[in-house]
């Protein structure tokens, strides 16, 4: 045979899709499994469309998870993330995936990785890119995840069972630090000039940006920006320089792609929605469009919007200065291309610094398919 098939389900969580994997069914070596994941999801694909492949043509679409036995002992499963890019032969093992986060506390009930009894199920979930935990909540009838539910988040069609997500002290996920540079603002040298920015790392390493500053409103569709080169360009530089401040690579062609993500932000302003609804400028508190993977964003990574939660929360930083004074009660509602995605975030003072303590949001999930997906015999099995 040419191909063989390794077993492995397909979920959404969120505004994302992935492959779910269980450890044992993949090798341990990571070349291994990157070279299974750019099969099996279709990279790269230079047309972009991925369709040799399970993915989607866009970073939200583009994901597997690795699900196996804890290693911590304050968790119940250990949860890998691999983001694989659309167009090149990368997989970026950096950080973790906030949406499909959502969907690993109802597969581990439905795959028999933890027991829990009908209810409300808690699984402490150890996020092993970041190192750290998540505290998922859900409702199980008859031993499985209840699927069907009136909850509705932004970017979904219709509705499902709710789903809570917290991650614990999400502060320094990558760079180990919630100000990686040690302040709440700073200027980065890029083509010539100095751009403001605000270098935040809580769930997810971010580079928030005002986007006044070149011209924009944080209001823009995703095929605006994505259809102009010289910005999509101009975004890129600023993520790397920003990269190389944080820590993450000692020059900007060695920054990763996944992270920092890069976000406009700006105060809330009317727009239309890509459902066509039109959201006032009262419906939120800050609007917002990210980059992800060299594209723009449909809705925000999740990781990326409680990041957002947390920086409205620390004076000084560029999406504080901006948002409505109702986001410092540590709950911001996100104007985002989809709608409008609601967040919450709690902080303490620790040794004479802020910290995030924890910071959460609600969602849905949905096992779409379950079976084997075909790969080249030439990729090494387990």
């Amino acid at each position: 045979m040419t191909q063989h098939f390794i077993p492995v389900a397909f979920l959404r969580g969120g505004t994302s899709k992935g492959l779910f994997f269980h450890a044992r069914d993949l090798p341990a070596d990571r070349a291994a499994q990157d070279a299974i994941f750019l099969s099996a999801l279709g990279s790269p694909d230079p047309y972009g469309r991925q369709l040799d492949g399970m993915g989607g043509g866009i970073s939200s679409l583009s994901k597997a998870v690795i699900i196996g036995p804890s290693t911590h002992p304050d968790a119940d499963l250990d949860y890998t993330f691999a983001q694989v890019s659309v167009d090149k032969p990368v997989v970026d093992w950096s950080g973790n995936c906030g949406n499909l986060s959502s969907a690993v506390g109802p597969f581990a009930v439905d795959e028999g990785l933890v027991r829990v009894g009908d209810g409300e199920a808690l699984i402490r979930i150890h996020q092993t890119n970041t190192r750290k935990i998540m505290r998922a909540r859900f409702a199980v009838r008859d031993g499985r995840a209840v699927v069907q539910g009136d909850f509705a988040i932004p970017g979904v069609t219709g509705t499902g069972a709710r789903i809570r997500i917290d991650i614990l002290d999400p502060g320094g996920s990558v760079t180990g630090r919630l100000l990686p540079s040690g302040r709440e603002g700073d200027a980065l040298l890029v083509n010539g000039r100095l751009y403001r920015v605000s270098l935040v790392d809580a769930a997810k390493p971010v580079v928030y940006l005002d986007a006044r500053d070149i011209g924009l409103t944080a209001t823009e569709t995703p095929e605006a920006i994505e259809g102009d080169a010289a910005l999509m360009a101009l975004l890129d530089a600023i993520r790397r320089a920003a990269g190389v401040a944080m820590g993450l690579a000692p020059a900007p062609e060695a920054v990763p792609l996944a992270n920092p993500g890069i976000a406009l932000v700006a105060p809330p302003a009317p727009y239309r929605a890509l459902d066509g609804r039109i959201w006032p400028a009262q419906s939120h508190d800050l609007a917002i469009r990210m980059i992800s993977m060299e594209r723009a964003h449909r809705a925000v990574p999740l990781t990326g919007g409680l990041c957002a939660a947390v920086a409205c929360l620390l004076t000084g930083t560029i999406p504080q200065s901006l948002a409505t004074p109702a986001a410092a009660g540590g709950e911001v509602r996100l104007g985002t291309p989809s709608g409008i995605l609601t967040l919450g975030a709690e902080m303490e003072r620790r040794d004479g610094r802020w910290n995030a303590t924890s910071a959460g949001v609600f969602r849905t999930a949905r096992r779409l398919m379950q079976g084997a997906v075909a790969v080249p015999s030439t990729i090494p099995s387990k």
